[in-house]
């Protein structure tokens, strides 16, 4: 699925860098004059103001582009979120029921036991949920950094420095 995401980024992207380029006016004007040095300055200012305005079509292309990695790696990250709320939601309602289980028990013997065992069940659905959380997180991290390297972008339109703030699980 994160490859078919990449892959529409990626066509997406190439199509408004075309569009933008079909229409950016990119030739420049220039009036006949009397003069040489009129042309001449004529010329190279709308040489100049062209290359300016497909300057900037070429980044706002390369923003557009970026804004699709973003909002497939976030949707990626709520996805993974809300798995990893669901699983942790699971292990505490399968703790409370084992314990209330253990606690129905008339000796101590085997209350521990199943104090025990339940105690275990949790913690090892826990680090599962945390083991899931993780990978799909790196999962939708990496996917995001390779199409944000399709783009071309400058690390200064990307948001990648911030990963660190992502959450890294419980």
């Amino acid at each position: 699925m994160q490859t078919k995401i990449i892959g529409k980024i990626i066509v997406f992207g190439g199509m408004l860098l075309a569009l933008l380029f079909v229409i950016s006016p990119v030739l420049a004007e220039s009036e006949e004059t009397s003069s040489n040095s009129a042309v001449t300055t004529t010329t190279v200012a709308n040489t100049a103001a062209a290359k300016a305005r497909a300057k900037a079509a070429d980044v706002a292309a390369k923003i557009a582009c970026v804004k699709i990695a973003v909002a497939a790696r976030e949707a990626a990250l709520g996805t993974a979120v809300a798995a990893h709320a669901q699983s942790v939601q699971a292990a505490y309602a399968t703790r409370a029921n084992e314990l209330a289980g253990a606690y129905s028990n008339t000796t101590a013997k085997t209350l521990k036991i199943g104090v025990k065992v339940a105690w275990a069940d949790f913690n090892k659905s826990i680090r599962s949920a945390t083991k899931s959380w993780k990978d799909n997180r790196n999962a939708a991290w990496s996917a995001y950094r390779t199409a944000v390297k399709e783009c071309k972008a400058a690390s200064d339109i990307s948001d990648a420095s911030n990963s660190g703030s992502e959450v890294s699980g419980q």
